[in-house]
């Protein structure tokens, strides 16, 4: 992708930097970013928050400064000069490539991007008739089956080799209180090639497996933008980039270098968040020494709930019921009178503006002025966003969020918005798969503990003497 038929994207990217920066300091958050001598002691909350689960050098958030930090890199840095294929190759080797390293990998991207086999089988499902989260998981599980040999009789695990359940976790049940690393840890777990099988298919265990989930993703929300409306899918074009072919696959229409670019940028925010619920479902399920595939899975379905995934989509409609920035004062009004949840705004990390959100308002301003919709409904948020800020910045540190923006753009560029969602799985599985990859290097599965209150010594009661 070349950003010098862009500049003025890459403007609107800078300025928005420039602003953050002057609006935040550059000091970190010193308990957070140093390494750790297990075990640690920390303030858990319901749902494990605040619980430190492990070490990364992946990315990092601040949430009190609005930062968010990729491998060292500033994310303004990354969305003003970089490329999602760039950012993906970061998050999973620890450094940018080279140009030859780059070229190698956009040749693997190119040949996994194109799914005849599991596009086969997506057409005989009733996609019309399904979310489009619940398409995309099947998708995955059809891309492992065609690309792996795990699911093949020949690869079933010899019963000699089975360990005993939950091995791993011994450690943490006794005192102390766990072990630096795990007592019980399994160097050696990497399926065998069965003889049976051809060489195109792999374990689903090693990195071209992410590098197949990351160009893949992509090919399954194109096939299912077009598939959910009675249309066959749209072949990739290997000559446009990952973010142009999202957009060419899932509307059949090339991308203009403004809409390509602006996909792309939308792609690299969202490809890593720290420990958020998808992510930390992939981790859980890849300790257990599950594959890449199945904790992709795992992670779409963690995306599935609308306490994840979905708020883009929603704050669209409410854009929409608000309808124009002269109705805002008084649908905000409302809206707190009736403890309405107001759409896009708060986060359960950042108390300051999120840095996303930061980049793509502009973005979706920028789209909003050859489009007369979107010029409307940006208008509106912008609007609603001085109300909010006004009344709960400072107070309460509510600021829009990613959401808030991302809908905007994506609907500028006639995107449908049940697309919005999977477009955002089509981006984090980078963050995913590079998070997957980095755990298992030290695995250990994850066990918590849960505190019981229940009863003890309840005496057992024939049925039928058993009460109501």
């Amino acid at each position: 992708m070349n950003h010098q038929s862009t500049p003025e994207i890459t403007e609107l990217i800078l300025k928005a930097a420039e602003k953050a920066r002057r609006e935040t300091s550059s000091t970190p958050e010193p308990e957070l970013v140093k390494p750790l001598t297990w075990p640690v002691q920390c303030t858990v909350g319901p749902g494990l928050e605040g619980a430190i689960s492990c070490e990364t050098k992946i990315g990092y958030v601040n949430g009190s400064k609005g930062w968010l930090i990729y491998r060292g890199y500033d994310i303004f840095d990354l969305c003003a000069y970089s490329t999602f294929e760039e950012v993906s190759y970061l998050l999973l080797h620890g450094n940018l490539p080279t140009g030859e390293q780059l070229d190698r990998f956009n040749k693997k991207l190119i040949s996994y991007r194109s799914l005849p086999k599991t596009l086969r089988k997506m057409i005989s499902f009733p996609l019309e008739e399904m979310s489009t989260m619940a398409a995309l998981r099947i998708g995955t599980m059809m891309m492992r089956q065609a690309q792996t040999f795990l699911d093949k009789e020949a690869a079933r695990p010899d019963p000699v080799d089975a360990t005993d359940t939950d091995a791993d976790s011994i450690p943490m049940e006794t005192k102390p209180l766990g072990e630096k690393r795990a007592i019980y840890e399994f160097k050696n777990n990497r399926k065998k090639r069965p003889k049976q099988v051809t060489a195109d298919i792999i374990s689903a265990q090693e990195l071209e497996s992410a590098y197949h989930l990351i160009s893949g993703m992509g090919t399954l929300v194109g096939a299912i933008s077009r598939l959910r409306v009675g249309k066959m899918p749209t072949e990739p074009d290997p000559e446009l980039s990952h973010a142009g072919n999202l957009l060419y696959m899932m509307t059949g229409k090339r991308p203009t270098p403004v809409e390509e670019r602006i996909m792309d940028v939308s792609l690299i925010l969202h490809a890593d968040h720290g420990m958020n619920a998808s992510t930390f479902a992939s981790m859980v399920v890849a300790s257990t020494l599950s594959d890449v595939y199945f904790s992709v899975g795992a992670g779409i379905a963690a995306l599935n709930g609308p306490l994840h995934g979905g708020a883009n989509e929603q704050v669209l409609y409410q854009l929409e019921s608000i309808g124009n920035p002269e109705n805002v004062k008084q649908w905000y009004a409302n809206a707190r009178e009736n403890k309405t949840k107001i759409m896009g705004f708060g986060h359960r990390v950042y108390k300051a503006y999120d840095p996303r959100a930061r980049v793509l308002g502009p973005l979706a301003e920028y789209l909003g002025q050859h489009n007369r919709n979107a010029k409307r409904l940006c208008k509106v948020a912008k609007t609603l966003e001085k109300e909010v800020v006004s009344s709960l910045g400072q107070s309460k540190g509510i600021f829009p969020n990613v959401d808030f923006f991302s809908g905007l753009v994506y609907s500028a560029m006639g995107i449908p918005a049940p697309l919005y969602t999977p477009m955002f799985a089509a981006s984090r599985v980078s963050g995913w798969t590079a998070r997957i990859m980095e755990y298992l290097k030290n695995n250990r599965i994850f066990r918590p503990r849960a505190i019981y209150t229940g009863d003890f010594d309840r005496p057992y009661v024939p049925v039928e003497k058993r009460k109501k």
